[in-house]
């Protein structure tokens, strides 16, 4: 069901310090167990369970209550009132009400990024990341890109459970080297795109609301903008093209306070002309296309962040392609599918079979089902080592899109071999929906 986008006053519940009692309010008014509570806000159901127990006497930590105010703000108007006759009953100090602006949207409003001027400490920041977690980023990312994030999900999660986690949350200290919580953001934002590989949204938005909250406690500014890109592809795939254009916007507004970094905002501007294709405006989405390539153009001025994925090119050509076919521009779409096709080598698995995809829905709606088949065949073959339920799902759409071509020998064999290939590929779906993955999956 489309979600109706706009811009309301609504009266809000702010707490100015969480306390045990305000997250039990919080839970039971939007229904919630603990254990989904806990998921929503990217922490264990034992720490949830342990701030309950403690009612006034116990306090999250700074970090968890930035995800406490996420989720107020994303909540209901019933689920506010609910959750403030809690509060004003139970007396709980230290808490206030304040009338705010909200836009209501599948993904919740997020706060402000931080301001931080880091041309201060660029080099020790780059220096403190040298470590064996960016190159166990590094090493997760080079395998992602060739077998996919259904395979390699769960071992990400386990590095951040049992490598970073105790690091941030082991003892009482409190942790005050920045490089700790980027290390923290950036796998966890990894993992929130190894879950959209594997067809878990849900969880990817969960891991990409936490890692945007770390980003800020580990003062790179990179990497938090990059998230906020994550969250706006994110939007685009549960269709809320106006969430995903703020969450750019937001990503703009950040960029424009730091150095000038043109990779992400080319990558901005791409998502933004998503939207704007969405949304049927053909204009705007070759305007922000256009600006896009100009700002790849562009020079940086810091160093990259190691832990935000390079965007290039081939990065753009996808954004575009994506564009061409929602705006219902083949001809264009296969343009942009050839240009991946030339820029990403073959050994980029996943990216390379993107451009396939595209190639072959454009295809089709050129009316060369027979071409299309044959380049169909090449996807099965290069994709059949490759955990993506992306590409599944792409693959299902393509076996429908060649139904009215079903009579000629090659298709029905194709669409043939497609079913066959799902059906073999159905693995992936069964554990993801499985309770081995949840339980593989909790956040620390």
């Amino acid at each position: 069901m489309e979600t109706q986008v706009g811009q309301w006053e609504t009266e809000a519940v702010m707490v100015q310090a969480w306390s045990g009692r305000e997250v039990r309010a919080l839970r039971e008014s939007q229904r919630l167990s603990i254990r989904e509570f806990a998921q929503r806000i990217g922490v264990s159901e034992r720490m949830v369970s342990r701030w309950e127990a403690g009612g006034t006497n116990i306090r999250p930590r700074p970090i968890n209550q930035e995800g406490l105010d996420t989720l107020l703000a994303a909540a209901t108007d019933d689920e506010k009132r609910a959750s403030r006759r809690d509060w004003r009953t139970s007396r709980v100090q230290g808490r206030r009400l304040s009338r705010t602006r909200f836009v209501p949207s599948p993904l919740p409003h997020l706060p402000p990024i931080y301001v931080c001027n880091n041309t201060s400490l660029p080099q020790a920041r780059r220096d403190a990341a040298k470590g064996p977690d960016v190159l166990a980023m590094q090493a997760f990312r080079s395998a992602d890109r060739q077998v996919g994030g259904g395979h390699l999900y769960a071992a990400v999660v386990k590095y951040l459970r049992t490598q970073v986690g105790p690091r941030l949350f082991g003892g009482d200290l409190v942790v005050e080297d920045p490089s700790v919580f980027t290390a923290a953001a950036g796998l966890t934002e990894m993992a929130g795109w190894m879950a959209h590989d594997a067809g878990r949204d849900d969880r990817a938005y969960s891991h990409f609301l936490r890692a945007f909250h770390l980003s800020k406690a580990g003062q790179d500014r990179q990497l938090g903008v990059h998230v906020l890109a994550s969250l706006s592809h994110l939007a685009h795939h549960r269709v809320d093209p106006h969430g995903a254009i703020r969450f750019a916007q937001a990503g703009e507004a950040a960029l424009a306070e730091g150095p000038r970094n043109p990779g992400l905002a080319a990558r901005l501007l791409a998502m933004k002309a998503r939207g704007r294709a969405t949304l049927g405006d053909d204009q705007e989405t070759r305007l922000l296309l256009g600006q896009a390539e100009a700002a790849l153009g562009g020079s940086p001025e810091e160093a990259p962040s190691d832990w935000v994925s390079h965007f290039d090119r081939g990065s753009l050509a996808s954004e575009a392609a994506r564009c061409m076919r929602q705006l219902g521009k083949p001809t264009e779409a296969q343009e942009h599918a050839h240009l991946i096709l030339e820029l990403r080598p073959s050994n980029r698995t996943r990216s390379h079979a993107f451009g396939q995809l595209f190639l072959i829905t454009s295809l089709i709606q050129q009316g060369e089902a027979e071409e299309a088949c044959r380049v169909t065949r090449d996807v099965i073959d290069s994709t059949e080592s490759l955990g993506s339920q992306l590409v599944v799902q792409q693959l299902r759409e393509i076996h429908d899109q060649l139904s009215p071509y079903a009579d000629l020998p090659t298709v029905s064999d194709t669409r043939q071999l497609l079913a066959d290939t799902m059906r073999q590929r159905v693995w992936l779906q069964q554990w993801i929906a499985s309770d081995a993955f949840e339980s593989q999956a909790t956040p620390r």
